[in-house]
């Protein structure tokens, strides 16, 4: 159903994913509705396809319905108040879906601070550079002022201890197997959604329950770049 979402303005594009059940939930709309993905790609003319495009650096930015798939996954943890981590970050696109419903969500009132965090982490600095201006026009100038969103440079294998545990952490990359430490930057209750695997890959959620069990369920198959060093993702830059 993913190809018939392709959209000609971004209002557009999430009214498909919703008739295609795509978005199911009416606060996910609303948060992607407030994001333009024009202002998180490269190529504008292609940017409410749905479809993912390069990012460069060897990087990508998802199609919109992976996107909304995740989202949809990690809702029950995308509260007002909750902190998230986004790793692989790249253009910074998810982290300001995540700002909308964890910091700006219906269950927060204008202007009061809900206490929600979004950090985003990419290793590649040119890109977490890149994603703060996207946001800036994004209209987050605020958040990342606040610190409401942080983008940092590191090896998103390792997470961002400092700020976690985390309710909810979202892998835009394909880690050959489960990164341990992001497990255990995880909330007791908490979420991860990642893909795991290096030819064949598929969508993993992650949840730990409120006495810090783990467990693992298998979504679907996908094709995503790989979760891999700074050296490697250079070396293989389009």
């Amino acid at each position: 159903m993913a190809w018939r979402s392709h959209g000609t303005t971004n209002v557009d594009l999430i009214a498909k994913m919703q008739s295609n059940r795509l978005i199911k939930s009416d606060s996910v709309a609303a948060a992607f509705r407030k994001v333009d993905r024009a202002n998180y790609v490269l190529d504008k003319a292609e940017a409410y396809r749905d479809s993912p495009q390069s990012i460069k650096y060897g990087a990508t930015i998802s199609a919109p319905h992976m996107h909304a798939h995740a989202t949809e996954n990690l809702l029950p943890f995308l509260n007002p108040g909750a902190k998230v981590l986004d790793v692989g970050s790249g253009s910074g696109y998810t982290c300001a879906i995540f700002y909308h419903l964890v910091v700006g969500g219906e269950g927060s009132a204008d202007g009061e601070a809900s206490g929600g965090k979004v950090v985003g982490i990419d290793h590649i600095p040119q890109l977490v550079d890149w994603s703060v201006e996207n946001l800036r026009k994004d209209g987050l100038s605020d958040a990342l002022d606040s610190g409401d969103i942080k983008m940092v440079a590191g090896d998103g294998r390792q997470g961002w201890a400092s700020e976690g545990p985390y309710n909810a952490i979202h892998v835009g990359a394909a880690a050959p197997t489960m990164p341990q430490p992001l497990i255990d930057q995880l909330a007791s209750p908490g979420r991860m959604f990642i893909p795991v695997g290096e030819h064949a890959q598929d969508i993993i959620q992650v949840d730990k329950d409120s006495e810090g069990r783990v467990s693992e369920k298998t979504l679907f198959g996908v094709i995503y770049v790989p979760l891999t060093d700074q050296k490697k993702q250079l070396d293989n830059d389009i």
